[in-house]
């Protein structure tokens, strides 16, 4: 299984970027996936979630509203569209996928990816 994150960079506050992650070697549409993001000194925390058919997600609290999270299962994709950057928004995001075996479960995790916003 690979997870390779994409679209990372450096942006001004107030700006736009669109994070990819491309999966291999998995049954995509079987996944739930997710981005997590960890700045500088922080634990690990999930940014946004979306189940494996697409039909429902979830968000934190610190992005509702600026961030919208999307999966092309055609594609082996997963998206991330983030708006209005702030500075706080600063960390290494990661992509994340979990699929549920009966009693068991398998996480996998990208390598991540930097995004850093200038005020």
């Amino acid at each position: 299984v690979q997870l390779v994150e994409s679209g990372g960079g450096l942006v001004q506050a107030g700006g736009s970027l669109r994070l990819s992650c491309a999966a291999s070697g998995m049954t995509f549409s079987l996944n739930a996936m997710g981005w997590y993001r960890q700045a500088p000194g922080k634990q690990r925390e999930l940014v946004a979630a979306i189940a494996s058919s697409g039909g429902s997600t979830n968000y934190a609290d610190s992005v509702k509203g600026r961030f919208t999270i999307s999966r092309d299962n055609a594609k082996n994709t997963m998206y991330l569209q983030m708006n209005t950057l702030n500075p706080e928004d600063t960390a290494v995001y990661y992509c994340h996928a979990r699929r549920l075996y009966g009693l068991g479960v398998a996480d996998y995790w990208g390598q991540g990816t930097q995004v850093t916003v200038s005020s």
